[in-house]
């Protein structure tokens, strides 16, 4: 199956992304982690696309294009794939059916925005050794100190209020239009995301008549 996953930020992608990804033994091409790993490795497409990410901006259509031709034509891609976070716009979207990808589905998981600002705002990670924390869902022994390295505990820059609220604004503005792109063609299916990750899996198993 050709699957695409819909949602904003903090919604729970990945999460499912990986689920699925046992289920059906297909590949997750997250393109955050492609361009994570890019941004890491500091090459020409991670110094470019690090400027919008550390804004809170969708990385432009043209540089995520580059990266996700080069991994569907990899041959662990022939079965069939989960794309997380692509496409994030219209554009993006026309250019898969332009390049003659066919989608079984879209998965759009629904979560209210206030409970993605508790979710993202609320993250933490070891400025030492990267273990992450939230300082409701999974807090600390000791407030701001990591429980196995007793690193200082830090804020991502895209997880402070403001950049979270304009996270979310470009989401509706850019990303969410898809939902009417692919409703019309018949393939989008609406999760109702829940507190417990098991039952949002559940459901999005469901969606996709997958027992």
């Amino acid at each position: 199956m050709k699957i695409i996953l819909l949602g904003a930020p903090g919604s729970g992608k990945g999460t499912q992304a990986e689920n699925l990804q046992e289920v059906l033994h297909v590949p997750t091409i997250s393109t955050g982690n492609i361009l994570r790993a890019a941004i890491k490795a500091q090459n020409d497409i991670g110094l470019k696309a690090k400027v919008f990410i550390d804004a809170g901006q969708l990385v432009p259509d043209e540089l995520v294009l580059e990266i996700i031709k080069v991994r569907l034509a990899e041959q662990d891609c022939e079965a069939g794939y989960i794309l997380d976070g692509f496409p994030r716009t219209k554009p993006q979207a026309e250019a898969l059916d332009n390049a003659g990808v066919k989608i079984d589905a879209v998965i759009s998981i629904e979560v209210a925005d206030e409970e993605i600002e508790q979710r993202l705002t609320g993250r933490r990670v070891c400025g030492v050794c990267g273990k992450p924390y939230h300082t409701v869902f999974s807090p600390p022994k000791l407030e701001s100190v990591c429980d196995d390295c007793g690193g200082a505990l830090i804020q991502r820059d895209d997880d402070n209020p403001a950049t979270v609220r304009d996270r979310l604004r470009v989401y509706h503005q850019q990303t969410e239009p898809l939902k009417g792109f692919y409703e019309n063609k018949g393939i989008l299916r609406h999760v109702i995301s829940h507190d417990e990750v098991k039952v949002t899996s559940q459901r999005t198993l469901d969606a996709l008549q997958i027992i």
